[in-house]
C-alpha cells in the first residue's frame, strides 16, 4: 500500500511540474511562450507577437534579455516603482545588406528595404515608403 501511495504521489508531482509554464515575462508578471521573431531577431510572446523585454527561463533559472536572447544574470535591477531593468550594455547595431537594426535599451529601429519599424515601450509602428 505504501508503495502504491508513493507511486501515485510521484506521478502527481511529475504531472504537475510538466504542466508548469517555462518562461516568466518580468514586465507582465505572467507565464508566456516565447519565440524568436525572424524579421527583428527579438524574442516575442508567441501568442501576441509583442516584444518581450526580459523573461526568466524557469528550467535553467536564467534571466534573458529579449532584444538579443542574451543571458543577463546579475545585471537585472528592480527599480523603486517595482519594475525590472537590464543594467548592462544594451545598445547594438546590425547591418546586413538592406537590413539594418539598431537597439538602444527597449527601443528598436529596423529598416528592411523600404519598410521601417520602430518598437518602443511595447508599441510597434510600421512605415512603408511608397
Amino acid at each position: 500500500m505504501k508503495q502504491l501511495l508513493l507511486s501515485s504521489l510521484s506521478a502527481a508531482i511529475i504531472f504537475t511540474s510538466c504542466k508548469q509554464e517555462r518562461y516568466l515575462d518580468l514586465t507582465a508578471g505572467k507565464y508566456i511562450k516565447v519565440e524568436k521573431d525572424e524579421k527583428t531577431g527579438r524574442m516575442v510572446n508567441s501568442e501576441t507577437h509583442e516584444p518581450v523585454y526580459m523573461y526568466v527561463d524557469t528550467k535553467t533559472n536564467d534571466t534573458i534579455y529579449g532584444a538579443n536572447g542574451k543571458v543577463i544574470n546579475g545585471y537585472v535591477i528592480k527599480t523603486s516603482d517595482g519594475k525590472y531593468k537590464y543594467d548592462g550594455e544594451d545598445e547594438y547595431k546590425i547591418k546586413d545588406g538592406d537590413y539594418k537594426r539598431k537597439v538602444d535599451g527597449d527601443e528598436v529601429k529596423i529598416k528592411d528595404g523600404d519598410t521601417k519599424i520602430k518598437i518602443e515601450d511595447g508599441e510597434r509602428k510600421v512605415k512603408k515608403d511608397d
